[in-house]
């Protein structure tokens, strides 16, 4: 399998339209049929984080290195190897199956990172450092691909409302992997068009340096199940600091946009490939089409559907531009998509970090089923809930039991509306249309009544 793939590395680079290599496109697989001859075995660092965490898809996937870095940097630096790094939060269901796929199942990805990568399994954020790993942190798995000097050669990883494996997929994984060794055996001639891609630098190298992290002295202990820093504590960290200088919820809208925000979407099967785009959208106006195969974004080379939110992330959310070089027909264009005031706003009810933004409202109610809608004769239109969750020994759920919220009602309105949101659209409506010290007013159904209840939203 490892000689069909190198013999037919030009052909899918060719097809990957990568746009980097200014050498020799032959010199390519001698690149890599020569680090297919290095065989050395790469253990796990510390079984003992594997056995606390439970973490069965690193199991017999001992060409990982676990959660150490440095380890990862020495054997790059010894072979001359890209690192290939994986970020999962391993007690999460969300992306469950796509690990395993990556860390142990595919026997494709396997052999890609065993022969021409170091491959490190990063499952805790505890000591890693922010400024050199900025990615989405409100995904459940993320890769990034790094020289062992810290120079970004690409992001992997792309979550939405969609779903959590909307955009991942093995197929594009593997064209990342293969865009990233271009990259990799491109450089340094390349370096000045990749040096965008590493991000300015965080005023904190850790999370336990970040003002807004919760629980620290917790955290600091020993890392298992209960006692890991996720990733999406990173944007909660951030919001926290972020509420206490002042910055309004709805910023964090803004955050990490999809390409199809500017009329863009991307073939999940690629990365990189334009499936369609959409009428009437900054894309449609500046000329793209489906088929075209992005190279660069803004300059900077693209292996993925992530590689470009990283550039949209960092491009104002007011009136801006970016471009677009694709190549079509066997020539390279290049298109600029001029964007208006609030093209980066999007769907933020998915992600983790959305739970820690205030207000909270107090309780979890549950979408209903067709039945129970039914028996409950709610209105036609409403898109019910009911109360499944009430915690009164919080100060948001006290509020709102002492003002006469209790289990079981049905939530049919709310601020004198006819409820038409989904749970998890409510949370992000409460917390984008309210503030603390806002008054809740909410419908409910109890026992066949109607019933008015109004609380407050405390910190």
């Amino acid at each position: 399998m490892e000689t069909e793939l190198a013999a037919g590395f030009p052909t899918l680079l060719k097809q990957c339209s990568i746009p980097v290599m200014k050498t020799p496109l032959s010199l390519v697989p001698a690149l890599l049929l020569g680090s297919m001859l290095l065989d050395f075995p790469l253990c796990a660092a510390d079984s003992g984080l594997r056995e606390r965490l439970a973490d069965a898809h690193a199991i017999g996937a001992d060409h990982w290195i676990y959660n150490d870095l440095d380890k990862a940097k020495a054997e790059a630096r010894k072979w001359n190897k890209p690192i290939f790094v994986t970020f999962r939060c391993v007690p999460c269901k969300n992306c469950a199956s796509f690990d395993a796929e990556v860390a142990q199942g595919s026997e494709l990805i396997r052999t890609l990172a065993q022969t021409h990568f170091v491959a490190l399994r990063q499952v805790e954020m505890k000591g890693v450092d922010l400024s050199q790993f900025q990615f989405d942190h409100d995904l459940n798995w993320a890769a990034m691909f790094i020289n062992p000097d810290g120079t970004v050669y690409g992001r992997y990883g792309t979550q939405s409302a969609s779903g959590p494996d909307a955009f991942n997929s093995i197929a594009s994984l593997e064209r990342a992997m293969m865009r990233a060794l271009a990259l990799h055996a491109a450089y340094p001639k390349n370096q000045a068009e990749l040096t965008p891609k590493h991000g300015k630098d965080k005023p904190y190298k850790t999370a336990f340096d970040m003002p807004g992290l919760d629980q620290k002295e917790k955290l600091r202990g020993q890392t298992e199940r209960g006692n890991c820093i996720h990733c999406h504590n990173i944007h909660d960290a951030e919001q926290n600091q972020a509420r206490l200088a002042g910055v309004p919820n709805s910023a964090f809208l803004e955050r990490w946009p999809l390409p199809d925000n500017v009329g863009v979407h991307i073939d999940p099967q690629d990365g990189a490939k334009i499936e369609r785009v959409s009428i009437d959208t900054p894309a449609a106006k500046a000329g793209l089409k489906a088929g075209d195969m992005v190279t660069h974004v803004d300059g900077q080379p693209i292996i993925s559907i992530a590689d470009i939110q990283w550039v949209l992330h960092n491009i104002s959310g007011g009136k801006a531009s970016v471009l677009f070089t694709v190549t079509r027909g066997g020539k390279d264009l290049t298109h600029r998509l001029s964007l208006s005031p609030g093209w980066k706003k999007g769907d933020i009810s998915w992600r983790g970090s959305m739970w820690s933004l205030r207000p909270r409202p107090g309780y979890w109610a549950r979408e209903m089923k067709p039945d129970e809608v039914a028996a409950a004769n709610v209105p036609a239109g409403i898109k019910p809930t009911k109360v499944q969750v009430l915690n009164g020994n919080q100060p948001q759920g006290k509020a709102a039991k002492d003002a006469g919220l209790r289990t079981g009602d049905v939530i049919v309105g709310v601020d004198d509306k006819p409820l038409t949101m989904s749970p998890a659209e409510f949370n992000v409506y409460v917390r984008l249309q309210h503030k603390v010290g806002d008054r809740l007013k909410l419908t409910v159904l109890r026992e066949g009544r109607e019933e008015k209840i109004t609380f407050p939203l405390v910190e």
